[in-house]
């Protein structure tokens, strides 16, 4: 579902869509499902619901309603994530401590904003507020199912999160390959519709021309780099990356066991034509340095997608209603079944500037260190994405859906 909020009553619709599609990804968990936290990089599903909500809270009903009343003077401690402008919270590696409060007080204290939130849906100057809301609750839904599969996948009877429905994916073809001649071309967010300040303002990039492939990598792409001793090879990695495979001993993508994988519907057989998924920077670098290729930058690929249809390909539709649930499938468009790496640093683009408030906090200060990546995964809700969208990790995670398509120069 696209957000593109008006003030009134479309904007109410779209407001309690959203909030009902995050109820809905957690309906199939019990409070104890929904309070463990597997890592320090997840959260717990409880938690999730109540950030979401605190965000709503702290920002809207708190600054714009007088009569509004917090829902728990302690909840705010609890459920801030990182934002300074908003005082101390809990640590984020304890967030699954949180025993109490239950998931049904959770659902209350959603229910409670909810209500609050009416009055606000009318008035113009609150519509990029609320917005913002809206498109941080559905990044939330993304995490919060990544979140759960790395849970449960730590569980020694791989229990689902639920039964995956759909057959196995396409036949994967030899790649194809889409050319680009070159030259100068806009950008970053053009000002219509919602965005995230990371993807402006719009400027000007000089390209050289290059190449883009037109599918993602395959599990059975991948598996044959395994075979070939990818994972021993030094040659093949960034330095940091290296020393990242020797730590732990890496030998293949997470949830690999075998020729299985674990999903959010348990352990499966793998799916040989499948977009590989769940891969670090470090691996998705490797494997193109192995390929003999190269990963695109963010640039390269926002050039390509711009005016494509950013809603097609396998992303999260209703839990209700989908065939299948949050697995890839393989995409005939540049968007959906995994996020794809880019070598690009996640920096400002010229002229940025964070916002004025806590607000600013949202993006600006994590432009450090990470690296960007583009399109959208099964787990993105349908709507959320675009080709300016820049999403960001660190080069050594992997929990997300994050998957690789290759580029070469011309």
């Amino acid at each position: 579902m696209r957000i593109e909020p008006v003030v009134g009553a479309g904007l109410r619709e779209q407001f309690h869509e959203v909030r009902r599609l995050s109820e809905a990804l957690v309906a199939p968990l019990s409070d104890a499902d929904a309070t463990i936290q597997s890592m320090t990089d997840a959260s717990p599903a409880k938690w999730h619901l109540a950030h979401t909500t605190w965000f709503f809270e702290t920002f809207l009903l708190r600054d714009h309603r007088d009569d509004y009343q917090l829902f728990s003077d302690d909840w705010p401690f609890l459920f801030n994530s990182y934002y300074e402008a908003e005082g101390p919270r809990h640590a984020r590696p304890e967030r699954g401590m949180l025993s109490r409060p239950s998931l049904d007080e959770v659902r209350d204290y959603r229910a409670r904003v909810d209500a609050a939130m009416e009055p606000l849906f009318g008035r113009p100057e609150l519509v990029g507020l609320i917005e913002l809301g809206l498109n941080h609750e559905q990044q939330h839904q993304e995490l919060l199912l990544t979140d759960i599969k790395h849970a449960f996948s730590r569980n020694p009877l791989g229990p689902a999160y639920r039964e995956a429905g759909g057959g196995a994916a396409p036949s994967a073809d030899g790649i194809g390959w889409r050319e680009h001649p070159g030259g100068i071309a806009q950008v970053g967010h053009g000002g219509n519709g919602f965005a995230f300040d990371n993807e402006g303002p719009r400027h000007r990039v000089l390209f050289e021309p290059f190449a883009l492939a037109d599918r993602l990598v395959t599990n059975r792409e991948w598996a044959d780099f395994v075979e070939d001793g990818g994972y021993r090879a030094a040659s093949l990695w960034l330095s940091d990356g290296w020393s990242w495979v020797k730590q732990d001993s890496r030998e293949a993508p997470l949830y690999w066991r075998d020729d299985e994988e674990f999903t959010l519907g348990g352990w499966r057989s793998r799916d040989d034509d499948a977009p590989v998924t769940h891969i670090s920077y470090y691996e998705a670098d490797a494997y193109a340095t192995w390929a003999g290729y190269r990963l695109p930058t963010e640039h390269e690929w926002e050039v390509m997608a711009q005016g494509e249809d950013a809603d097609e390909g396998c992303q999260l539709d209703d839990p209700e209603e989908a065939d299948s649930f949050a697995h890839p499938r393989g995409s005939a468009g540049l968007f959906g079944d995994c996020w794809q790496w880019t070598r690009s640093a996640y920096l400002p683009y010229p002229r940025f500037r964070a916002a004025d408030g806590a607000v600013g906090e949202y993006n600006g200060k994590f432009m450090s260190g990470q690296s960007v990546l583009k399109g959208a995964s099964c787990a993105t809700p349908r709507g959320h994405s675009r080709a300016s969208y820049r999403n960001f990790f660190y080069p050594q995670q992997r929990w997300q859906f994050t998957g690789l398509r290759l580029a070469r120069d011309l």
